[in-house]
């Protein structure tokens, strides 16, 4: 006889705790499905939340339950409302385990006929919970596995001309949230290979690599906050400015970007010109400040405009991430 598992929650957000349950399972029965219920207890969205598991566990079968029942209660009626709810959804499937390390395994194992199989039921296996991790995902790291925790962590970058100060804030915000931030791939990279102040097309390609590697490394290590200099968006710039043209993978990457980060923040060019070897000149860096303006508005990403000193343009940010609540409606809408 085929044996069949059935977890449930929200897991909002998935960590150690939740996983050990379903390794657990899949060790005992031939096939699990795991049950996602919405909740506004987090921002990140169900489908998120379920394509952790999807990755995660590719052999699960997860069921996102956009219309489940609210909340856990021990409450009869509620009881009787989840119970009907995951019959509805099994349409006759026989279930011969419920696994869960709440007290409602109880009542969802009867309704099903199934065994209840309680795992780490008291927590001392894995010493975490979804309360917890969500009050502070950086001290509960350990518990996160690396495809979660990238998505708990916002992500802010910095657009801009050269010498619009993307580098320095960068850094002082970095500082100053006690975080990572990832630095501009590509200057490092023009700096080594470049010949005669040129680089060449393909060369592009291995930049927006690069910065994107950099930019993973750091925000597995970040502490709420990814701050981030400089992207593709900006190398594809340079290179429409080097040669005329964008090598496929970097357009593509380019593409990819609005989706990418939370937050871009556009450095104005009203700061003093650093004009340093590497760099083109004080009015290069006007043209260059206009164009970046215009492939934003064209890619319709929406950005934040930082002006004055140093001071005055964290002051804007500080603002910003204040109200800022990832995956949320930026405008205050739920």
């Amino acid at each position: 006889m085929k044996t069949l598992g059935l977890t449930l929650g929200k897991f909002a957000p998935l960590h150690k705790g939740h996983q050990f349950m379903f390794d657990t399972a899949l060790q005992e029965v031939d096939e699990l499905i795991v049950v996602i219920y919405e909740t506004k207890v987090m921002t990140v969205p169900l489908h998120i939340r379920a394509s952790w598991i999807r990755k995660l566990y590719p052999t699960v079968r997860v069921i996102e339950a956009w219309d489940g029942p609210d909340g856990y209660s021990n409450d009869r009626e509620h009881e009787i409302r989840e119970e009907q709810y995951i019959l509805g959804l099994l349409k006759g499937e026989q279930v011969t385990h419920f696994y869960s390390s709440e007290f409602y395994g109880e009542h969802m194992s009867i309704a099903l006929g199934a065994v209840d199989r309680r795992v780490d039921e008291d927590r001392k296996l894995v010493p975490i919970s979804a309360t917890m991790i969500r009050c502070d995902p950086y001290k509960y790291r350990e518990f996160i596995s690396d495809i979660v925790y990238r998505d708990l962590i916002t992500k802010v970058v910095f657009v801009g001309a050269m010498s619009t100060g993307k580098s320095t804030i960068t850094e002082a915000l970095a500082r100053r949230y006690q975080t990572t931030f990832a630095s501009e791939y590509g200057r490092d990279y023009w700096t080594e290979h470049q010949v005669d102040r040129r680089i060449g097309l393909a060369a592009f390609d291995e930049i927006a690599v690069g910065h994107l590697e950099r930019e993973e490394q750091a925000l597995l290590e970040a502490n709420r906050y990814l701050f981030v200099d400089t992207n593709a968006i900006t190398t594809y710039m340079f290179a429409l400015d080097y040669h005329g043209q964008a090598p496929e993978l970097l357009t593509r990457i380019a593409l990819e970007n609005a989706q990418r980060y939370d937050l871009f923040f556009l450095c104005d060019d009203d700061i003093p010109y650093d004009d340093t070897w590497d760099r083109s000149g004080d009015q290069k860096r006007h043209v260059f400040h206009k164009q970046i303006i215009a492939d934003l508005k064209e890619r319709r990403i929406p950005y934040i405009t930082l002006r004055g000193s140093l001071e005055d343009r964290i002051g804007i940010v500080e603002e910003v991430l204040a109200r800022f609540k990832p995956y949320d409606n930026y405008f205050g809408e739920s």
